[in-house]
């Protein structure tokens, strides 16, 4: 005849019932084993970690160990309940009429709260003393919290308050200060997996040892959820494989990449082999592997092996074989660090994007693409390497050296001096002295920019040129007026006391009288500015960025540009710097900031 008793899962069938059964949270055990023994029964414990751990069943172990009376009847408050008198056996049950166990996420009103101080100013009817189990105690409302309080700070002698969370952060302070806090420990894996190992024998199941990490690394901490997925792969097991769990069950059921498979996936992926990595990936799938898992993976695997590369010593989290912790050595001595921390953000990369796709598999797909291609490239610090050792002729020589380390600088010489028909800005020139080397400039990997000068000191500076009263109104503290006549300006001509100009159509009509005025204001004399349908000259900004352009150009033709571009597929230019300063020339111009936001 079959047994009618209805099946109990892992979870609740192995739950502890005294504190030493407890997996782990040594802290706690030590510390309310040591208060009961002295006596020293705090009235209000927060019990707090992530879900599974044991909160709930320490809360109801506590209740227990309060109100044991013994085999005879005749026993007090012990850490070690007996289980067998009549107040174990109604709190195993919950049934216990002094022990109020709450659901503040449910319960979550000051009204529920009220209903329960007002139950705790009576006595014990069955037990020793009430206990009252708050579980989710971070979901009560404030006015909730606020009503606790008085209660909680001066309860009845005979009152214990026991809660339980796993959002401790958003449980008030003044709730904090009140309770005795421990935190509860998530397993660590070789922990988890010894466990789980005893309740399979305890059930008379074989278990294979690499079955047990794979469902202590699933478990990530939690104990009941390590023991339902127990639960799970043995029923898999019953009809799959004669009973036995074995790591193999475990991957297809958790959708698991096999780990050997993902370590062949990351050196295809290190080869630059992009038809390996995508045939391993198809094969992983194809047996049931989730596509981002593998990703996962691959972000644990690349984690571990930088961990391996820093600290060889240092002991791996997720239990690996012998044979797989040998293999990854082997990978880590090998690979340079600057290759794992770029495959790391890669892969970080790919993986967020994978969530958001409309088909993970296609976006592994491209993930792995990219990393692949990106594996053989060299790093910045071998292609400086590899710049300086290469054979150059003597100039190319001593400009590289010029460079300052460790950005990669291509060194051009500086424009001759401009043609008087084509005007170049003047921030844009460098006033040449006898014999003076000619100024240089930098390209590719952008460094600081170099310090602006300050504004001028004179109070009355003589305006020689149209770039001199662009300086005046910078100095004087009228920034739009100076970027108007940077932008919206073409100059006709330029004489001290007049200027004839012609406005773009992006500039306020009124800009002739505000400078006019601006002018009279600061130089003490009056100032004739004509509007001129004549072309002009183009405006400041558009000088500037004809001169950025020829630069751009201009380094494009150096040999060690080309070469950083050579080793760099898809690297453009973006700014061109000077190496050394450009000399200041007699009458200091106008420092015309750059237009462009500075994306490099």
């Amino acid at each position: 005849m079959a047994d009618s008793t209805p099946y109990r899962v892992l979870a609740r069938k192995y739950r502890p019932t005294v504190l030493s059964e407890l997996v782990g949270q040594d802290v706690l055990v030590r510390t309310l084993s040591n208060a009961f023994q002295s006596g020293r029964i705090h009235h209000a414990f927060l019990l707090t970690g992530v879900r599974g751990i044991g909160k709930t069943t320490s809360a109801r172990i506590i209740a227990r160990a309060l109100n044991c009376t013994g085999p005879d009847g005749k026993g007090g408050p012990t850490i070690n309940p007996c289980g067998v008198c009549d107040n174990c056996r109604a709190i195993a049950d919950d049934r216990h009429v002094d022990v109020i166990e709450m659901d503040a996420a449910t319960h979550t009103g000051v009204d529920d709260v009220r209903a329960l101080t007002e139950g705790a100013r009576y006595a014990p009817v069955a037990g020793r003393a009430k206990v009252f189990i708050l579980d989710e105690v971070h979901m009560l409302s404030k006015q909730a919290f606020a009503a606790l309080l008085k209660t909680l700070e001066e309860p009845p002698p005979h009152v214990t308050f026991i809660f339980a969370t796993t959002e401790s952060r958003k449980v008030p302070l003044t709730i904090l200060s009140r309770c005795q806090r421990f935190d509860l420990r998530r397993l660590e894996p070789d922990v988890m997996a010894q466990h789980l190992g005893n309740v399979a024998k305890k059930e008379n199941v074989p278990v294979e040892q690499g079955a047990l990490a794979l469902l202590a690394r699933a478990a990530d901490g939690s104990v009941r959820d390590g023991l339902s997925i127990l639960d799970q792969a043995m029923a898999l097991a019953q009809g799959a494989t004669g009973g036995t769990v074995t790591e193999q069950l475990v991957q297809e059921m958790l959708g698991l990449a096999d780990r050997n498979r993902t370590l062949d996936l990351f050196d295809a992926l290190l080869a630059g082999d992009v038809a390996g990595a995508l045939g391993n990936l198809r094969e992983q799938y194809e047996l049931g592997a989730d596509p981002v898992l593998v990703l996962q993976d691959l972000l644990d695997l690349v984690h571990w092996l930088t961990r391996l590369k820093a600290v060889p010593s240092s002991t791996d989290l997720n239990a690996r074989t012998a044979a797989e912790q040998e293999r990854g050595k082997t990978i880590a001595a090998k690979v340079p660090m600057p290759v794992l921390a770029r495959s790391w953000q890669m892969l970080l990369k790919g993986l967020e994007e994978a969530g958001i796709a409309p088909d993970p598999m296609a976006a592994v797909e491209m993930v792995l693409v990219r990393v692949a291609y990106v594996a053989d490239l060299p790093t910045p610090a071998e292609v400086v390497e590899k710049l300086q050792s290469a054979p150059a002729s003597a100039e190319m020589t001593a400009r590289t050296r010029s460079a300052p380390a460790p950005a990669v600088a291509a060194v051009v010489p500086r424009p001759e001096a401009p043609n008087a028909a084509q005007p170049v800005p003047p921030w844009a020139t460098t006033s040449s002295r006898s014999g003076a080397e000619p100024a240089r400039a930098e390209a590719t990997v952008p460094l600081a920019a170099a310090p602006k000068p300050g504004p001028t000191a004179q109070a009355a500076p003589p305006l020689l040129s149209f770039e001199d009263v662009v300086r005046l109104t910078g100095d004087r503290g009228e920034p739009r007026l100076r970027a108007e006549l940077i932008n919206g300006v073409h100059l006709v001509t330029f004489e001290t006391g007049r200027i004839e100009m012609r406005l773009h159509q992006t500039a306020q009509k009124d800009l002739a009288n505000r400078l006019s005025k601006r002018l009279q204001e600061w130089t003490g004399r009056p100032w004739a500015i004509a509007l001129s349908n004549t072309a002009g000259a183009p405006t400041l900004a558009e000088q500037q960025a004809a001169e950025r352009a020829n630069r751009l150009a201009e380094a494009k033709t150096d040999p060690a540009v080309q070469a950083v571009l050579a080793a760099f597929p898809g690297a453009e230019i973006r700014e061109v710097r000077d190496l050394v300063p450009p000399a200041p020339a007699d009458v200091p111009h106008p420092e015309i900031p750059d237009l462009e936001p500075d994306d490099s």
